[in-house]
């Protein structure tokens, strides 16, 4: 009996012979198939069961041998596997993108497309051999499973289904059934967040594995993506973080059922239909049980099912995936290799022959074919197509994959250009082929844009390993490698950052582990555990990274609070130790140490007494959390008594008694902002004791507010409106607490007012709600302190130059010091005096038409008379130990006298001014408002005093509007504007007072009547301002 090699010998001669009974021999004659049926042997089975282990294996017992793999990226595997064993210098990788051969290998590692026919071996072996049925590559599968043959063993892989047509085309050929190491079972249909770890989803499309792997991303950590596009360096790298348990999941195409070895439990299927270049069409049944087979390796058992949108499946095909019964292949996809270069149309004719073998089958005219006929119809290509050496280059360069995929006319553009070259040039440009590796050496970009870029570069190396084609292929294989693997890893990169989150899958295991974490705490308060960002820390609470969802936000948690644990104790200590300086209360009432937040004020029995609740995790507890509540109530206390304490000083009111003892509780209770409304009897009833004893402890009576003006600073006046807000529905209900502080604290003296704020909240900030605008409370008794000087004047009886403002009778004019004062003017600034009941009235200006009456006249009176006048304008200093003044028991400013001279041009300024055309002004009065309990009958004897110029009621004579008008000595506060200055009032407390009806004011017609006396002041006065007048028209 002849061995194998002696019968190969006997057979064929040599190579050259072997190649000649392929041209001559059709592959429908039993006896070819019979004789190269000599030394083959099949070992088939389902997945998981050792046939690719078993081939390696038997290659390495041989002195040389070859192994044809179904994808580049199962022939990087094998081939490293096999460098392991025996080294690389013994070992040659062979791909159409990538060759490694050293200067003498032993053993070839090749892709089915790439096996090389140059070489003799002792072993050969075809994985995957189910794959002659393959529409697209199954007549590449075919050729070789009927023509390549080692020298002593050819060793046939794949599924069981091929083992009938191997029999029948290779009858004496021994077949070896493998059973599966381990059990698969059907799990049923589950969602994709119940699927548990070490799962790998099937889809069909890029789309589709994109969109499920950021779900898993969001909901688990992420997951690594395997793709048939993928380079072997990104795809290694992908499933490395699925091996290392970087990862649970992993998504992936039908590439994951060819071979990749993956310690994968579960396969769950998120689609059943597929595009196979042709149509989309449901997976076979052999199909599903190819990819279902990568759940479970060695012994362990498997698990698959369906999940997302995948239908249910039925029950004949779940039986026939556990039990791994599948229908036989009895067609074989099949192409004539026989091809006559002798022309251009002679190598389409046999191309196009059509085999008479039952079980073979013309398959799909494939990409080479096809590019080739378009090709053949460019008169130049046919030119250049002569001879069979060069159809044959021709056919060569048609064999170039068409990996960018961008449309067929682009890739035979391409192909009609390198066989251009080839033919004219004999070798492709190096300036063309630089300029084209060139355009994709970049790593910028998104997984789309590098996923492009990387078919681009697989075409450039593909024709870089094309013998003969470029001058010098080595420097140009080496360049597309590199820019190969640039883009290899930039594109792990991009799909690792949108797909895995590392963080969590990096906590994931190591809590796992059960190993310890390490924490640490930068000083903005970042939470690192085990060097990655899980949340960060404020005070006593943790808060997550935002970032992270579902179950990866639940890890994030349990590896912070697992790390953080002694952390906490450790910040109570510090707090409890720390410093007054250290803690703050900001406008949303959180007490913050060094900026994090620690507690929230809570209401107190009293308005000056408030708590603070805890911000703490559940882990705070105990001791610990009973220093920081004792720590912040001292601190609390302490802040409210700094910035407060005058308040609780009148809250106490020692020293105090009555009345003023209850004047100033409310003063206190209304957080040293009181109306004046309020108790103005009580104020009116003061001595001068009691308004002293109060004036001592800062109080100031103010024209509309009883206020302390040393808590109006920002400080004060924002923790005074918190306490308030606590008191007035809580702080999450009370609108403003952030605006109205920050708007004190910039130095604005009003702003505009919002109806949705309380007014008693504006109080309590210092500020007074104005009409249309909100006022600080010590700028309304300033615009006071203004506008009564103004009011106080009397032209034509009043001394002097008038003060700012002043109009007829008691009335005024709005000034710039006054709007510049409130930081507002025009409808704003109206509105403002209107709700101090002031009201306009437009009339013919000028604001001042009676004559002035200049002090200089004045010199030549008598002594008593100039000590009266100056009674009547002069204003008492106050005490300098009172802290405040009042502003009602102030006189009115004393107003500068003017020379002469000054008059005499004030005059011609009037006369002048009465030819000008008459401008309407606005002239502002005091409405005092009148209570019910005090109208009395008025009497018939007394008419109502006649109106001014401008319509308003005249007020001339009547006194000011001051509220408290009682004065010591019976100052000029109370005196008439219209009684003479010499004339003394009686002592206060003599008279006797008539009725309130009966009274005439200044004006009545009684008094008007009543000739003046000839020696009085005023009489001389009157005969000078005549005579003056009386030269004024000369």
């Amino acid at each position: 009996m002849l061995s194998r090699k002696a019968a190969y010998a006997r057979a064929f001669k040599d190579l050259k012979a072997w190649e000649d009974a392929r041209v001559m021999h059709s592959p429908t004659s039993s006896a070819f198939l019979h004789i190269k049926s000599a030394g083959v042997t099949a070992v088939l089975g389902p997945t998981n069961t050792g046939k690719t282990h078993h081939a390696i294996e038997r290659m390495l017992s041989f002195p040389s041998g070859l192994i044809g793999l179904p994808l580049r990226l199962l022939a990087r595997e094998v081939y490293n596997r096999v460098v392991a064993r025996v080294g690389a210098n013994n070992v040659a990788l062979i791909t159409g993108e990538e060759k490694i051969r050293p200067p003498a290998p032993a053993y070839w590692v090749s892709t089915v497309e790439a096996m090389p026919r140059d070489i003799k071996v002792d072993f050969l072996a075809i994985d995957e051999i189910q794959l002659t049925a393959d529409l697209d590559r199954g007549h590449i599968f075919t050729d070789r499973l009927l023509h390549w043959r080692g020298e002593q063993e050819t060793l046939l892989i794949g599924a069981a289904t091929m083992a009938p047509i191997i029999r029948e085309l290779f009858p004496n050929a021994p077949i070896f059934s493998r059973p599966r190491l381990s059990k698969l079972s059907f799990a049923g249909d589950r969602k994709i967040s119940r699927l548990p770890p070490r799962t790998a989803i099937v889809a069909f499309s890029a789309e589709e594995v994109y969109a499920i792997a950021e779900w898993i991303k969001r909901q688990r950590g992420g997951a690594a993506v395997v793709l048939g596009a993928l380079s072997p360096r990104t795809r290694n790298a992908q499933v490395e973080l699925f091996q290392s348990g970087d990862v649970d999941y992993v998504v992936a195409t039908d590439a994951i059922g060819m071979g990749l070895n993956l310690d994968v439990d579960y396969v769950a299927f998120a689609s059943d239909r597929k595009f196979d270049g042709w149509r989309n069409r449901r997976l076979t049944p052999a199909e599903f049980g190819q990819i279902a087979g990568r759940a479970g390796r060695h012994m362990a058992d498997g698990v698959f099912g369906s999940t997302g949108r995948c239908p249910p499946f039925d029950e004949e095909l779940i039986e026939a995936l556990e039990d791994h019964r599948f229908d036989a292949v009895t067609l074989l996809q099949w192409r004539n290799s026989a091809l006559d270069f002798s022309s251009l149309d002679a190598l389409l004719l046999t191309l196009e022959r059509t085999p008479t073998h039952l079980r073979f089958t013309r398959g799909p005219i494939a990409i080479d074919q096809i590019t080739l006929e378009a090709v053949s119809h460019d008169e130049a290509t046919r030119r250049n197509a002569k001879s069979p050496a060069d159809v044959a280059r021709l056919w060569d360069a048609c064999q170039i994959p068409d990996y960018r995929k961008t449309s067929p006319a682009a890739h035979t553009e391409l192909v009609r250009t390198i066989f251009g070259f080839i033919v004219r040039r004999g070798k492709i440009p190096a300036e063309w082929m630089a300029q084209q590796i060139a355009g994709v050496d970049r790593v910028d970009g998104d997984i789309d844009t590098l996923s492009h870029r990387l078919a681009q570069v697989r075409t450039w190396s593909f024709i870089s390993n094309r013998s003969g084609w470029l001058e010098d292929a080595e420097h140009w294989q080496s360049r597309a490698r590199r820019v190969e693997d640039s883009l290899s890893d930039a594109l792990h990169e991009r799909l690792t950052q949108r797909f895995v989150d590392r963080r969590t899958s990096v906590l994931m295991r190591r809590l796992r582990e059960n190993a310890m974490l390490e924490a640490e705490i930068n000083a903005a308060g970042d939470v690192l555990v085990e060097g990655q960002h899980v949340g960060s820390l404020q005070g006593f609470r943790f808060t997550p990274d935002p970032g992270a969802a579902g179950e990866a936000a639940k890890t994030l948690n349990a590896a912070a609070l697992k790390a953080l644990a002694g952390e906490f104790e450790a910040r109570a200590t510090r707090v409890f130790d720390a410093v007054d300086d250290a803690f703050a209360l900001a406008n949303d009432g959180v007490i913050r140490w060094l900026g994090e937040p620690l507690a929230k004020i809570t209401a107190g029995a009293g308005i000056l007494s408030p708590s603070c609740r805890i911000l703490a995790d559940e882990q705070l507890a105990g001791a610990a959390l009973d220093k920081v509540k004792q720590r912040l109530d001292l601190w609390l206390a302490q802040h409210v008594k700094k910035l407060l304490g005058a308040l609780e000083v009148l809250e106490k009111g020692e020293g105090l008694e009555g009345t003023t003892r209850g004047v100033a509780f409310q003063i206190a209770e209304e957080l040293g902002v009181l109306d004046r409304t309020r108790v103005a009897k009580e104020i009116k009833a003061f001595s001068q004791e009691d308004r002293g004893a109060l004036r001592k402890l800062g109080v100031r009576f103010g024209a509309y507010h009883i206020y302390l003006p040393l808590l109006l600073k920002p400080a004060p006046r924002s923790l005074a409106a918190l306490l308030w807000a606590l008191h007035h529905g809580g702080l999450d209900h009370v609108k403003g607490l952030d605006e109205v502080p920050h708007l004190a604290a910039s130095g604005r003296t009003s702003f505009a007012a919002d109806t949705e704020i309380p007014k008693g909240f504006y109080r309590s900030a210092g500020f007074r709600v104005c009409g249309e605008r909100v006022v600080r409370v010590d700028i309304l008794e300033r615009l006071a302190d203004l506008i009564r000087p103004a009011i106080a004047y009397r032209p034509g009886t009043s001394a002097g130059d008038p003060p700012l403002g002043a109009a007829d009778a008691d009335g005024f004019v709005v000034t710039v010091a006054m709007t510049s004062l409130t930081g507002c003017s025009g409808e704003a600034f109206s509105s403002i005096l209107k709700s101090l009941n002031y009201v306009p009235a437009q009339r013919p200006g000028p604001a001042i038409t009676a004559p002035l009456i200049p002090a200089a006249a004045t010199e030549s009176l008598n002594s008593e008379a100039r000590a009266q006048s100056s009674e009547l304008v002069a204003s008492p200093e106050p005490s300098s130990q009172e802290a405040v003044t009042d502003s009602f028991e102030s006189k009115p400013p004393q107003v500068p006298k003017p020379t002469g001279e000054n008059h005499a041009l004030v005059q011609e300024s009037v006369k002048e001014d009465i030819d000008k055309e008459v401008e309407m002004i606005e002239i502002w009065t005091q409405q005092r408002p009148v209570h019910a309990s005090s109208r009395r009958p008025v009497s018939s004897n007394h008419p109502r005093p006649p109106k001014s110029a401008g319509g308003a009621v005249s007020t001339e004579g009547q006194r000011s509007s001051r509220h408290d008008s009682k004065q010591p000595n019976g100052g000029a506060g109370s005196q008439r504007k219209d009684k003479p200055a010499f004339e003394k009032r009686p002592p206060r407390g003599t008279e006797t007072r008539p009725p309130r009806e009966g009274k005439a004011f200044a004006g009545s017609s009684e008094r008007r009547d009543r000739p003046p006396d000839p020696n009085s002041p005023f009489a001389k006065l009157a005969a000078l301002k005549a005579e003056l007048e009386k030269k004024g028209t000369n």
